[in-house]
């Protein structure tokens, strides 16, 4: 498999440092810069496989230059996630509003931030798909396609695989039924939200044989998490 690159666009000097760590060492290749004036600079010379892009940024903002490059036909296909302090729900849906694949909030673990590059590189078609994710006790083999709890093996529909997968990646934060669908079904789907209700009924009662029902929360108002902490 070839080499990601990876562009990250952070203005505080810890932090971007920390992040180009946490890439190489997950054999990303990494190239940082501060502000949205140095990002399109660099994306002028070559173009990433995936931009990391802090929301609060000197100059023109990273949620404004998101917008900007998913108008343009040139870079509208480069994966983005945003990296935000900001945890409203208002914020979050803006983010997701202007094109970005996904968002992380501070703080965050770089455990966390790679399993959500991953996730998002798959559904781009970028990155290979293979690895093994494991949380709870629950373990997705992505190269055989298969799910199993204390090693016994679990029978999945598509769609529950799929909307267990992106639990997987996607832990401890909370998604309402609409971000569900556009991540799991895909934005142009025309499904009901409350279909999510019954999805997640069923993978519910195919995890309460394996005693780990307990994982996918809901939270009232809002929708749905996944954690193994109670």
């Amino acid at each position: 498999m070839s080499v990601i690159n990876v562009l990250v666009v952070e203005d505080e000097d810890a932090i971007r440092e920390m992040l180009g760590l946490v890439l190489e060492q997950a054999e990303f290749a990494v190239r940082a810069v501060a502000d949205t004036h140095q990002a399109q600079s660099a994306l002028n010379e070559s173009v990433p496989d995936l931009i990391l892009l802090d929301w609060m940024l000197p100059g023109l903002s990273g949620v404004e230059w998101a917008r900007r490059l998913k108008k343009d036909k040139q870079y509208s296909e480069i994966p983005i996630i945003m990296i935000t302090a900001r945890g409203e729900e208002e914020d979050k849906i803006r983010g997701l509003d202007v094109g970005a694949d996904d968002y992380v909030t501070k703080p965050f673990s770089p455990r966390e931030l790679i399993a959500r590059i991953k996730a998002v590189l798959r559904r781009s078609n970028k990155y290979g798909k293979g690895g093994r994710i494991e949380i709870g006790g629950i373990a997705l083999d992505v190269d055989e396609h298969r799910v199993s709890i204390a090693d016994s093996h679990v029978i999945l529909s598509p769609t529950e695989y799929r909307l267990l997968e992106f639990f997987l990646t996607h832990p401890d934060k909370v998604y309402s039924r609409s971000q569900l669908l556009d991540q799991v079904w895909g934005r142009s789907s025309f499904i009901e939200e409350r279909t999510v209700d019954v999805h997640i009924r069923r993978l519910r009662k195919i995890l309460a044989e394996h005693d780990r029902e307990e994982v996918i929360q809901t939270v009232r108002g809002f929708g749905y998490r996944f954690s193994e902490n109670l």
